[in-house]
């Protein structure tokens, strides 16, 4: 069941939104599912309780919170598009996901009560946002006295482009000068520890991620992706335009076709830490 929370609209979500990245964010839920899985092995979360996926975009991590609380519990996922809610829930019916609700909202401020979550999660969602320490303080509220608050976040200033290649540090500077327009921060994943302990969470844990991705999977051509989707803004930016941006995606791609390249387009944080109270 979808349903509409909240009246004031989100910040520009600083990847634009068009079909483009919405298929990326699908591919995305497989590509980083071994990274998902690991956190919530961690948390440990059971079945019966309650989880929420904060930004779950067109799929996010819904299928494995589903799967970790079933058969009696609950998943709300909440996205501020719309048409993001409306695929997770056509993906949710076709994939049989019990107990799910979607919700198109605000993740700044959801309307939802406080202290409904056993667990509220969220993946590449802080990195968008000028303020990510607010839509924490949101995660901190809707979560249980006892429960967790965990993010996935990329840091993107640490990548390998090996042998390097002139077009990919001009695809990364075009990067840098169009993502963070809003005030969005590229390199959040490093701050997140600070952040929860700033929230006043406890029982803090960080684990980095370093993938490598060979010729063939998808995530190994992120970054041109990225910028696929940044285009827009680009352009409107003047720092580049579309017979240049044209001719940088054909090279890194083509460098990228090559199976000596080595492709490490960033670090992902995995962060957690545990609202204080009983469990």
């Amino acid at each position: 069941m979808t349903k509409t929370q909240g009246s004031e609209p989100a910040e520009v979500y600083a990847l634009g939104i068009d079909s483009g990245e919405s298929a990326r964010l699908t591919r995305q839920s497989e590509e980083l599912r071994p990274e998902a899985e690991a956190l919530l092995t961690r948390i440990g979360l059971r079945p019966g309780q309650a989880a929420m996926d904060l930004g779950c975009g067109p799929a996010g991590i819904l299928e494995l919170l589903a799967a970790a609380v079933a058969p009696a519990g609950r998943v709300v996922g909440l996205d501020a598009n719309p048409a993001h809610i409306e695929m997770a829930e056509a993906g949710a019916r076709e994939s049989g996901l019990a107990g799910v609700e979607l919700i198109a909202g605000d993740a700044r401020r959801t309307g939802l009560p406080s202290g409904s979550f056993d667990l509220v999660h969220a993946r590449t969602l802080l990195v968008t946002v000028p303020n990510p320490a607010e839509v924490l303080a949101e995660m901190v509220r809707l979560t249980k006295p006892g429960g967790w608050v965990a993010s996935q976040e990329p840091d993107c200033e640490h990548a390998v482009c090996y042998p390097p290649l002139p077009a990919w540090d001009r695809m990364r500077e075009l990067f840098f000068g169009s993502f963070g327009r809003s005030g969005a921060d590229p390199c959040v994943g490093r701050r997140l520890a600070g952040m929860y302990a700033d929230a006043r969470l406890s029982d803090i844990g960080v684990a980095v991620h370093a993938g490598a991705y060979t010729v063939g999977h998808s995530r190994r051509s992120v970054m041109p992706d990225l910028v696929r989707s940044l285009r827009p803004a680009i352009i409107d930016l003047g720092l580049a335009g579309q017979r240049e941006l044209i001719e940088l995606d054909r090279e890194v791609r083509q460098h990228l076709a090559d199976p000596r390249t080595v492709m490490m387009p960033h670090l992902l944080f995995s962060v957690w830490g545990r609202k204080p109270g009983p469990s």
